[in-house]
């Protein structure tokens, strides 16, 4: 793997919500570029608070995180959050769309607020794209409702539509699967590998599930990165 750029390096993170009490130590962690990542650990370990250092949401109180060639933790909090919203897609374990906005618009919206998103698109205009990958994710019919009347397996396509539009080199999904059945688990994930392909995005995908880990380049067990969950 040495060739292969690297989309995520942690060095000798320590991280607490409380300072004197860390929930991650972690001695090193590498995600090279391109590659589907599973990331696995119990409930309360501590997958979401690593996400959230992944994408400069929380700042450690120790160590490095270099992520897509910016190392976050020289970063202002401006600044790392224009380049989680430029470079990477997420997609949230309750998806977080915005109630009050239709398909289209919650889509479109990653590409109305950051202009690489906007620059990356593979149709002719942003509105163009939002509707290819609606199609893509056979919601077409859906396109001008609001997400408030969709069903679950609806909302969570329109949430990877959302995260993969304007091709983002990192696509972070926080346990997206928890909520369905072995074989909406099945087409989620084949939706999602199609769509990361097509950006030919890095995909680091958090469960505490592991069936789904042999659907993936590479597993990691957060017991075996974090010296506190261990």
């Amino acid at each position: 793997m040495a060739s292969i750029p690297e989309a995520i390096r942690l060095q000798n993170v320590v991280f607490g919500y409380d300072p004197r009490r860390p929930v991650l130590r972690v001695d090193e962690m590498v995600v090279h570029a391109g590659r589907r990542v599973f990331l696995y650990g119990p409930s309360g370990c501590g997958k979401t608070t690593l996400l959230g250092i992944m994408t400069g949401i929380l700042q450690p109180q120790q160590g490095t995180v270099t992520v897509l060639g910016r190392e976050l933790t020289k970063m202002s909090m401006s600044a790392r959050d224009r380049h989680r919203g430029s470079e990477i897609g997420y997609i949230f374990q309750s998806f977080n769309l915005i109630p009050y906005l239709t398909v289209r618009q919650n889509v479109e919206l990653p590409c109305q607020v950051h202009e690489r998103r906007r620059k990356h698109i593979l149709a002719s205009t942003v509105a163009e794209e939002a509707e290819r990958l609606v199609r893509r994710l056979a919601l077409e019919k859906h396109l001008d409702r609001s997400v408030k009347e969709l069903s679950t397996g609806q909302q969570q396509r329109v949430a990877i539509a959302r995260a993969v539009i304007g091709r983002p080199s990192l696509v972070i999904a926080d346990e997206p699967t928890s909520s369905l059945d072995s074989d909406r688990q099945r087409a989620f994930l084949d939706l999602l590998f199609e769509v990361c392909d097509e950006a030919r995005a890095t995909l680091v995908f958090v469960s505490h599930d592991r069936s789904l880990m042999r659907e993936f380049d590479e597993q990691l067990a957060l017991s075996e990165i974090s010296q506190v969950c261990a």
